[in-house]
């Protein structure tokens, strides 16, 4: 008989709905449950592509015997904490606090008033290797609830009380300097790899704002590190197995440091922060193969992360036919009877796919063994024509792997992860000038602000199947800000600037700490949890905080408006000292300090855009890697009527009389109006 998931529209928690578990779904009624019958309760947390979620359901959840044991003694809730990050936050915090150390599935045992006395992540069924037995921690902690329940109760006060949010580390009289970047600089120097690519040892994980941030030290000092451990990372994944060769997109993280073998789940945020990793990369150097990247990025995530409502969906599992990785790899033999013997077997030199396989089960999971231009390939005239060769074989690989069973994918829509990827198509086609990357962005974005709004007008968090449900988070407004923003400096169509003005200032109302600054994760009326915190470091995506810093002052060099310049000044104070002691874990938050600490500028654009002059200079303007720069389009009279409405310092700008002008200010004072391309490429590029 199926249990009360059934009729939730997650993908995770539907993965849950026929175990013998009585599982409930976060709510009133599992308390209510848990209180009248004096039990307490077993808070299983994970998402629906997680590989070690599948294992312990098969164990655990599945087995008759261990869900008894549940029954009996707990209530058991489960949480996808895609859909309930303020839920995953807080318990997974008790995890690393208690074991020091996290994952998912996340195993919470706690009292009926939430406050946790035991966690830890997967366990097996029974003790090996070391880690305890599932069945054991049951029957132990049952015991302790009903024999030693003050002790229980005891400790999860405890728990709770040391949970609770620090006094913040800032003060009035406290800001950034340069100082603080160059600390960031000398400690992701300091981890960095250079064989590899990458920061610290295995497993690695991409961590795209760093590579952000070192791009920014770069320009600040050209002659530093920077630029070379940027490009020997973007390099070395995207020859890496981490990255899909045959199907493109990248996978979640490597399990080693040579970014051979990954972890083969696929995430939106990944897909997302990595392709403006590689964008900036482009406009940084002009080296094609960055630009090649973003376009296999957005390729995967337009071919297979896409759905029908032109929303993109947020991630696809690592396994399928019950193993890890098993849809990705390949045997010699398999490529050889797609591919023919001469091709074949250059494909596989190239791709070290070899009959003892570098993954399991003598399969071998493609990526790049050495640089195509090698002379001794013995395949084909020259370079291009290899390359050429390879691309067609990935083409007929990639249908026949169309036909193996697929991973699972997690169709639900989520408004933070689409926010990202709505910024990373923007920027992409700012630097590509594809249009069908900007076609897909304002697609998103439309529906987004079409399906994921209640009637109040506050976000919702995800949309599944007809649903949106759960009231928004901190992420999910500073996401869609930056991606509103973006999509403005690519269209300069003002109703994504006027909606990014309106959601910023929704989430200073609803977020907002107006004692100490910086915004909450979890909304002024949102469900009373445990605790209330705000989220500032840059782990895989990066923290809410770090994006609404850069939102706020973006937002407020774009409209004149200096209260929110002083809002992001306060919130930037509000993390001082945090930030301060180990800077490289907060590198998108580094962002912000980098904008603060300028050069910044306005650009002001005036003319027809039909123009082709008009389109030579915006071009300019927006592959140029400037990122410290935000740029306002003056129409003809009734849109510079409408602009000047949200930003009235271009009132009295030039409107250039229908000729292309392009203005640039810096520091409240503006240039002479720019109206020659020579001059203006002399300004902007270096």
């Amino acid at each position: 008989m199926p249990n009360r998931l059934s009729e939730e529209k997650s993908p995770y928690l539907l993965q849950h709905a026929n175990n013998p578990v009585e599982w409930f779904p976060w709510g009133e009624e599992a308390f209510l449950k848990a209180s009248d019958e004096d039990k307490p309760i077993f808070l299983s947390i994970g998402y629906a592509t997680c590989h070690w979620c599948h294992v312990m359901e098969r164990e655990s959840f599945e087995d008759e015997t261990v869900a008894d044991l549940l029954n009996r003694h707990f209530v058991s809730i489960k949480v996808d904490r895609e859909e309930r990050p303020d839920i995953d936050h807080i318990y997974m915090t008790v995890c690393q606090a208690l074991r020091g150390t996290g994952g998912w599935p996340l195993s919470v045992f706690m009292s009926p008033d939430r406050k946790p006395f035991f966690a830890g992540s997967y366990f097996p069924k029974t003790a090996r290797l070391g880690m305890p037995g599932f069945t054991e921690i049951i029957l132990q902690l049952a015991n302790l609830w009903k024999n030693q329940r003050e002790q229980v109760v005891q400790a999860g006060e405890e728990i709770t009380k040391a949970l609770q949010p620090k006094k913040a580390q800032g003060s009035a009289g406290e800001s950034f300097s340069l100082s603080v970047l160059q600390k960031a600089y000398e400690q992701l120097h300091t981890r960095f790899d250079a064989r590899w690519g990458g920061f610290g040892n295995a497993p690695k994980f991409p961590t795209p704002h760093h590579l952000t941030f070192l791009l920014r030290w770069h320009r600040r000092y050209p002659n530093s590190y920077a630029l070379a451990m940027v490009e020997k990372t973007l390099e070395s994944m995207r020859h890496g197995g981490i990255f899909d060769q045959v199907g493109l997109g990248f996978h979640r993280y490597s399990v080693d440091e040579r970014w051979l073998v990954p972890h083969f789940e696929k995430m939106l945020y990944d897909q997302a922060m990595l392709a403006v990793a590689y964008t900036e990369a482009f406009q940084a150097t002009g080296k094609q193969l960055y630009e090649r990247v973003c376009r296999e990025i957005f390729e995967y995530v337009l071919r297979d992360m896409t759905g029908a409502e032109a929303a993109f969906y947020s991630a696809e599992d690592a396994d399928s036919e019950g193993k890890e990785g098993v849809f990705y790899v390949w045997t010699p033999d398999e490529v050889r009877d797609v591919l023919g013997e001469e091709l074949g077997s250059f494909y596989c030199r190239f791709y070290d796919i070899s009959p003892e396989g570098n993954f399991e089960d003598r399969r071998s999971i493609p990526h790049v063994s050495r640089p195509l231009k090698t002379s001794s390939w013995q395949y084909g005239t020259d370079e291009a024509e290899r390359a050429l060769a390879l691309e067609e074989a990935n083409k007929k690989l990639f249908a026949v792997r169309k036909q193996r069973v697929h991973p699972l994918k997690d169709d639900k829509i989520l408004t933070s992860w689409n926010g990202l990827m709505i910024a990373a198509l923007a920027k992409g086609y700012q630097a590509l000038r594809d249009p069908r990357h900007l076609q897909a962005a304002v697609k998103a974005v439309d529906f987004v602000l079409g399906s994921l709004r209640d009637d109040s007008g506050k976000l919702v968090r995800r949309y599944r199947n007809g649903e949106a449900a759960h009231p928004a988070f901190a992420d999910d407004y500073a996401f869609l800000i930056w991606g509103l923003i973006e999509l403005y400096g690519s269209t300069f169509d003002l109703r994504y600037l006027k909606e990014a003005l309106r959601l910023q200032q929704l989430m200073l109302d609803l977020f907002w700490d107006g004692q100490e600054g910086g915004f909450y994760y979890t909304a002024h009326d949102s469900e009373v949890l445990i605790i209330r915190d705000k989220e500032v470091y840059d782990g895989a995506i990066p923290s809410s905080n770090s994006v609404a810093a850069l939102n706020l002052l973006r937002l407020g060099k774009m409209s004149g408006n200096t209260v929110w310049e002083e809002k992001a000044d306060r919130l930037l104070r509000a993390f001082f000292g945090l930030v301060s002691d180990f800077p490289s874990a907060y590198t998108q938050f580094l962002h912000a300090v980098d904008f603060v600490l300028g050069p910044s500028s306005e650009i002001v654009i005036a003319g027809d855009l039909s123009h082709k002059l008009m389109q030579e200079m915006i071009e300019i303007v927006q592959t140029a890697f400037q990122p410290n720069q935000v740029i306002v389009y003056r129409g003809k009279e009734e849109e510079a009527a409408k602009l000047a409405e949200l930003a009235p310092f271009t009132k009295d700008l030039p409107a250039g009389d229908g000729r292309p002008t392009v203005t640039i200010c810096e520091n409240y004072t503006c240039r002479a109006p720019i109206t020659h391309i020579d001059e203006l490429r002399a300004v902007l590029v270096h």
